[in-house]
């Protein structure tokens, strides 16, 4: 049902949940932009409570240094939506959920921009058993056409990583 709205096949979720259930390894998310759309999708496969640790779903500026960990220096200077947040987001979700890897997702879904950055921008943040990385993506369309295509975008990502 999610994974329909989203665009998201089915096979690629249930392939990422399995691969993460072979290597023994839990995942949790901590999402701005898509308000917890990555859990919703990982969770629809069955028997994915085997890996899938939780979410934080931090909206609010303030609710990514407090329920996250992201430093409130960084989102003071540079605003919530940054790739450096993303990489403390899914560091955030990894330790705070006690999962092995961490995905983190901010950015603008507009239709306006926030703190100066354009509608569409999406940084992505993945934590694992080597380090964090980021990636970040300039999205088209309108609100849902963003969020979908960043939970998809960061799907195949993480699906790539654990590869």
């Amino acid at each position: 049902m999610i994974l329909d709205a989203l665009g998201v096949p089915f096979a690629q979720v249930a392939g990422l949940i399995e691969t993460l259930r072979g290597r023994g390894e839990t995942v949790a998310t901590a999402e701005s932009l898509t308000a917890g759309l990555v859990s919703a999708a990982l969770t629809e496969v069955p028997g994915s409570s085997a890996v899938v640790r939780g979410g934080l779903v931090v909206y609010a500026t303030d609710l990514k240094d407090r329920l996250a960990g992201v430093d409130p220096g960084l989102l003071a200077e540079h605003g919530a939506v940054h790739p450096d947040v993303a990489c403390q987001l899914a560091a955030g979700a990894s330790d705070r959920c006690g999962a092995d890897w961490g995905v983190g997702l901010t950015g603008v879904a507009g239709p306006d921009p926030q703190d100066g950055v354009a509608p569409g921008t999406v940084h992505l943040g993945f934590s694992g058993p080597n380090g964090v990385e980021v990636r970040t993506e300039v999205l088209g369309g309108d609100r849902h056409a963003v969020r979908a295509a960043a939970v998809r975008v960061a799907l195949e990502h993480f699906a790539g990583m654990l590869r």
